[in-house]
């Protein structure tokens, strides 16, 4: 049996709402593989059938959405390179114009490289250097300033929000920049036992396999010791670090207004990473970043993750330290992490939530990957998500990294023809983005469930509904929504994205 819900809309204005009312026909945007994007109209009738969804003016949001965000990588910025000039600003205006195809009005900046950068580097990979003298941005002023400025063109108001995946390398209780040893780097096998040194654990080599699903708690084992090197020195200098990471970039025309300690403290990487305890966790952010950007930088907002871990308890000793609270605004989740964001958000209702970096595949480029990277959106704006970011969203052939992970992208460039698609992920993106902007009050949600059709339905700021939908199963499926005791009935074919927005 359908699960009803009663939905979410704060009647700020009745004007609005009756107007609202009166709407009669919907606009409706179906895709399936190979035939994206096709507009007709579906008019609203009498209650027919059992509603999935059905909405009224009696509840509160869910939550009033800010941000579709984007990466700056330079594995894409590599990508985009490809292409021509014209193709490159043709690509720029969909992704970033506010009448583009997506609209992402937000970006996000690695602090140092990550697993999409062409190789590792720092700002700083001077050994000892704690007053940061050699601190500079010289790499990021060859790819990732260039990236952003292109994108600016197109949308001068983008923010952007910065966090690292491993900091410079002689800040790490290795000296390198890896957690683990592999082929694709050249860290000393030997000190691959200090993840779980103190406990005496070995590496399980399946732990982050880069192909295939992870299934059940994510890490199995958590690290026991933290990569960065606790000598308050050496906190005290990375804190030093982000301030200057800020100044840097503000003075070539970005401002960044939020930052993470941390990607993803629970993958034990090959490529650039830094495995965190809890404890550390605590200790960085609450007695050096915090008072240090309160003192630098107080309009920055500190928001704890990256979480892509779903041990629960684990999240939970890091948000209730009394001391590191007063400096946080938020918390951000991605991969596993899903499963921790609905206990953290019901226990912290007074931070915001985003997800930090949508799941990004195996380098499939299928229809399939789409429709996962759909429920996802489905997912963390339904659990009250204000800001949803994008990994990488264009990419060369298989896209594969220099540490041999391969990734999806919205956008797939072959380098031999040097000719772009769209990929089955960008129409999935486009299905969401196009019509859930800034003040759009998420009002409904139902998850994919065994029926496998996730439903959202938003109101925006100009009053009109939006309701997206999807089938994924072998066979159509109908869909009915109460819209204010009026029936949005559709018959939403297999494996399908649908929009429907009132006229």
């Amino acid at each position: 049996m359908k699960n009803k819900l009663n939905l979410i809309l704060a009647c700020g204005c009745m004007a609005a709402w009756s107007a609202q009312g009166m709407a009669q026909s919907y606009t409706w945007y179906a895709s399936t593989e190979g035939n994206t994007w096709q507009a007709s109209t579906v008019k609203l009738s009498k209650k027919a059938g059992e509603a999935v969804v059905a909405v009224d003016g009696d509840t509160k949001p869910i939550v009033e959405f800010k941000d579709w965000g984007a990466t700056f990588n330079e594995l894409d910025w590599d990508a985009l390179g490809v292409l021509t000039r014209d193709e490159q600003d043709d690509i720029l205006k969909k992704v970033f114009a506010p009448d583009g195809d997506l609209r992402i009005t937000r970006g996000r900046i690695s602090m140092n490289a990550n697993d999409y950068a062409l190789s590792w580097y720092s700002c700083d990979e001077v050994p000892g250097d704690l007053e940061l003298r050699h601190f500079n941005i010289d790499r990021d002023k060859r790819t990732i300033i260039p990236f952003i400025r292109a994108a600016q063109k197109y949308n001068p108001g983008l923010t952007f929000w910065t966090s690292p995946w491993c900091p410079p390398s002689w800040m790490k209780i290795t000296g390198d920049y890896p957690v683990l040893s592999s082929k694709f780097n050249k860290m000393d096998p030997a000190l691959d036992y200090l993840l779980y040194g103190n406990i005496g654990g070995k590496v399980d080599p399946d732990e982050m396999k880069l192909t295939g699903e992870r299934k059940g708690k994510f890490p199995r084992q958590l690290a026991t010791t933290d990569y960065m090197i606790q000598d308050p020195r050496y906190l005290q200098a990375y804190a030093n670090y982000f301030c200057k990471f800020i100044d840097a970039y503000k003075e070539q025309g970005v401002d960044i207004d939020m930052v993470i300690y941390q990607n993803e403290a629970y993958s034990y990487t090959p490529y650039p990473g830094c495995a965190w305890t809890a404890e550390g966790t605590i200790r960085f952010n609450r007695d050096y970043l915090g008072p240090t950007l309160k003192e630098k930088h107080p309009d920055v907002k500190l928001y704890l993750g990256t979480f892509n871990t779903n041990r629960v308890d684990h999240v939970q000793k890091i948000a209730s330290d009394k001391g590191l609270q007063q400096f946080v605004s938020g918390m951000a989740f991605q991969w596993e992490g899903r499963e921790s964001l609905p206990v953290l958000r019901k226990e912290h209702p007074e931070w915001s939530y985003m997800c930090s970096e949508s799941e990004c595949g195996w380098g499939s480029f299928d229809w399939k990957a789409g429709e996962h990277t759909f429920e996802l959106m489905n997912h963390y704006l339904g659990n009250g998500c204000n800001e949803y970011t994008f990994w990488n969203f264009i990419l060369k052939d298989n896209g594969e990294s220099p540490w041999g992970w391969k990734q999806n992208a919205l956008i797939r460039v072959d380098s031999k023809t040097r000719k772009f698609t769209f990929t089955p992920e960008y129409f999935a993106v486009k299905h969401y983005s196009h019509f859930i902007a800034e003040g759009t009050q998420i009002v409904a949600y139902k998850a994919q469930g065994e029926d496998r059709m996730p439903v959202l339905v938003g109101k925006t700021a100009e009053g009109k509904y939006v309701v997206v939908a999807g089938n994924f199963k072998d066979e159509a499926a109908q869909l009915v929504v109460d819209i204010n005791g009026k029936t949005l009935s559709a018959e939403l074919a297999a494996h399908s994205y649908n929009t429907f927005v009132a006229k």
